[in-house]
């Protein structure tokens, strides 16, 4: 079963974290952290990030949820998830680096949830859908 949700999950996830990186808050990450930014992405890290996170997200939120049929177990735990893996970033950046901002810190932790417990409630909707 990770395969398959792993594949709803991934085209899902990116779907909202490019709407949100591209269009909704791409200026707001380049007005508070634009100095540390690199102009060319490395693709490759985005991408093993994405594939880890991913699969975690199926593995500790959205199976256990397909499991006992709760879709309010995949948003709550997607939430959670999503909080404490960017929380992982962000205050380790807050902590360490010179001139974080606190802001980036605010919106990327409920950023973080929000992303979570919307892909792993819209990959549940969709497993449930597809009888999985």
């Amino acid at each position: 079963m990770f395969i398959k949700l792993f594949a709803i999950a991934l085209p899902v996830f990116f779907a909202i974290d490019m709407l949100w990186l591209g269009i909704v808050a791409k200026d707001f990450y380049r007005a508070q952290i634009g100095m540390l930014m690199k102009s060319d992405i490395n693709w490759i890290a985005a991408i093993i990030f994405y594939l880890i996170f991913i699969a975690g997200l199926v593995v500790f939120v959205i199976e256990p949820a397909v499991a006992k049929g709760s879709w309010a177990h995949a948003i709550l735990f997607g939430a959670l998830f999503g909080l404490v893996c960017y929380a992982t970033y962000d205050l380790t950046n807050l902590a360490v680096a010179k001139d974080w901002p606190l802001l980036v810190t605010i919106v990327d932790l409920i950023w973080g949830a929000v992303l979570a417990a919307s892909v792993s409630t819209i990959t549940y909707f969709i497993a449930s859908k597809i009888g999985l």
